[in-house]
């Protein structure tokens, strides 16, 4: 089953973030086992305020991925460029659809 963690943040520094991101993406590049997708979600009510959902094949592939000291180095990075804590929330996939 699909799984999906959703982070919930808040930055003054998105562009340092999304660099960090970029260079991550193209260390892990053709890697098995991390993120399938992901999207950015800027609330329009709050500034600052962001939502990233990270799409995995399934649950233990996410949680490996989460194991991985790259990942962690990652996070500590991320978190230096946020304002106050993270909050993540882990989802199954039950369903997704094309709409158009």
């Amino acid at each position: 089953m699909k799984f999906v963690q959703i982070i919930e943040f808040e930055t003054e520094r998105l562009e340092e973030m999304q660099q960090v991101l970029d260079e991550a993406g193209q260390r892990n590049a053709g890697r098995a086992g991390g993120p399938t997708h992901s999207t950015l979600l800027k609330d329009r009510d709050k500034p600052h305020r962001y939502l990233a959902l990270v799409e995995f094949e399934s649950f233990d592939e996410a949680m490996r991925n989460s194991d991985d000291p790259e990942t962690t180095k990652l996070a500590e990075r991320l978190n230096a460029l946020s304002v106050g804590e993270r909050v993540y929330t882990n989802c199954d996939v039950v369903d997704m659809r094309d709409l158009k």
